[in-house]
Formats: C-alpha cells, structure tokens, sequence
C-alpha cells in the first residue's frame, strides 16, 4: 500500500491472474425467428389473395387513380381536414381553460358542451347541421333590443361543406377539449405558483408558462385526432360534400366497379394519412428536446440500426482495473 497523493494498489496479486475480457455471447431466441416467419407468411398469404382476386381489375384501379375528380375530392377531402382541426382546436382550447376555470358557470358550461358533443356520434351531428333548414327555415342577426336585424334563408346560409364543417369542427372541439386540459394538468402546479408570485396574471401565466409545457402531451394525440379527422371527413358525403368518398361512390353508380373505386380511395386516404404520420414524428420529437436527454431515433435511423447493428460487440483487451483515487485519504493516512 502506498500513500501520498498515489493510488492504492494490493503487490501480492501479481498481473497474471488478472481476469481476461468477458466474451459475451448474445442469447439466441429461436421462437422470435420462428414468429415473425408465422407472420410475414400470413401477411402474404392474405395480401396475395386479394391482389390476384380474379374480380379485381387492377387497369381500372390505375385509370381512376389520377382522374381529375378524384384529385378533386382529395383536395375538398383536405380542406374538410384542415379547417374542421382548426376550429377544434381553437375552441378546444377555450372549453379547456373554461373547464379549468374556478367560476362554476364557466366550468359548467364547458363540462355540458363536452359532454353533449362527446355523446353524440358526428355523422349525426353532420346530418343535423344538414337538415336544419327544416325547423329553421330562416336565420334571424342582430343587435338585441334594437331595430338592426337580419334575415337569411337556411339553406342558403348553411351549405352542404358549412353543415360537415360545423359538424366535424364542434365534435372535434369537445375531444380536443379533454386533450388540452390533460396537457394543462400535467404541468406541476409550482410553475403556476411561483409564476402567480412573480405577480403574472392568470392569463400571462397560461400562455407563457403553461402551454409551452403541455405541447409535449397535447402532441401526440392531436396528431392522431388530425389522422382520424383525415379519415372521419368522408361521413361528410351524406350531406353531399364532393369529398373522396362521395366521389368515388358516384363514379362507382356509374360503371360499377365498386371495390376498384374503393381501392382507389383506399391508396389515396393511406398516402396522405401516411405523410400525416411522419409529420407528426418529427413536431414529437422536437417538442420533447426539453423533456429527454436523448432524442428518439428517426425511421432511418432506426432502419440503419436494424441492419448494421444487431448487438454491441464484446470488450477485448485484459481488464483493467480503474485506479482508486486517495487524494482526500492523503492526510489520513
């Protein structure tokens, strides 16, 4: 044993019987193999059976693939998307901070709004907006209590993309409601606190402190609720909206190739629910730089690791022991 400012070290364990590297053998799992085989089997079983389905026209598939009416319905299929996620969110956003507000009128009437439109389903909904014209056959605007008033026919106010619009908008808007209000919640309450000590108004606090922080959760499942709308806005054909769906159902009236039309819908709504997917990755992963010190990996990444490394290699060299550091022992020694 040796003092001073040195290391601390055993002379009678000479270094031959130093322990050699380890070599690690990774363990084998066979019924991994023997899985993924069962299930890339079944998959092609399946997707063989219904790509050689004598019934299937696959030339009239790739004819209407690209027709213009269908681009047509793809574009009001987006703009359905778009606006309807926009008013759910901003609302969403009111009915949240409303939910969490201290006034009892205030909370009450946000927990009723979700809790109706929650409780309704949205094709119903859609189809109500639609119809409205038969009890409302007129629309009355004005200031109250004065002569400013006016008058428009139902109908003409509440077109068909108004009526799937509202419908799918004001559903949207309770779901978003809860999402937002989850986000808000997951804050720790000391931000607010120490925030309100500062002397911040609520307000302030709410959007500067509390926000920023709930993006991380609030996140994900608006991009899932954003690929569901995608997908919801085709009940908009039952007020008549040209959106994909309709379009490819009155294209099928016609030549009755149902099943190719539908295909073609099919490709078209996993293509853009595809690009929505991967948009959705990246906003994460840039919302969670400050929640985690190591971002996740991007698809190539991943792809790259799945290939190229299937293991860390094992350490080789003798083993070596890291020295003891004894400078605070020095004077106890």
């Amino acid at each position: 044993m040796t003092t001073g400012q040195g290391t601390i070290s055993d002379p009678t364990i000479p270094a031959a019987r130093r322990p050699d590297a380890i070599k690690a053998i990774p363990v084998r799992h066979p019924w991994r193999w023997v899985a993924a085989v069962v299930v890339l089997a079944f998959a092609a079983a399946v997707i063989y059976t219904f790509a050689t389905a004598p019934g299937l026209q696959w030339s009239v598939v790739g004819q209407f693939q690209f027709y213009p009416e269908i681009l047509q319905g793809v574009l009001v299929t987006l703009e359905l998307t778009v606006i309807a996620m926009v008013i759910g969110v901003v609302l969403g956003v009111i009915l949240a901070v409303m939910r969490l507000s201290v006034n009892p009128v205030v909370s009450s009437v946000s927990w009723f709004y979700i809790w109706f439109f929650r409780g309704t389903p949205v094709l119903v909904q859609i189809f109500f907006w639609f119809q409205i014209g038969s009890i409302l056959p007129f629309l009355h605007f004005g200031i109250p209590f004065t002569h400013l008033v006016w008058v428009g026919q139902t109908n003409k106010i509440i077109t068909p993309f108004l009526a799937a619009i509202l419908g799918l908008g004001l559903n949207e808007a309770a779901y978003m409601a809860e999402i937002v209000r989850a986000g808000i919640i997951s804050v720790d309450t000391g931000q607010t606190e120490a925030a309100q000590a500062l002397g911040m108004a609520r307000v302030l606090v709410m959007r500067r402190i509390v926000l920023p922080q709930a993006m991380r959760v609030i996140i994900p499942p608006t991009g899932n609720e954003t690929i569901s709308m995608l997908k919801t806005s085709s009940l908009a054909y039952i007020a008549t909206v040209g959106e994909l769906f309709f379009i490819q159902k009155e294209i099928s009236n016609f030549n009755y190739d149902i099943i190719e039309l539908v295909t073609v819908a099919s490709i078209w709504y996993l293509a853009m629910t595809s690009v929505l997917t991967f948009g959705q990755f990246y906003l994460e992963r840039y919302f969670a730089r400050g929640a985690s010190r190591q971002l996740p990996p991007t698809p190539l990444q991943r792809f790259r690791r799945l290939l190229f490394h299937f293991h860390d290699p094992p350490p080789t060299g003798p083993f070596e022991p890291p020295p003891i550091d004894t400078t605070h022992l020095a004077g106890h020694i």
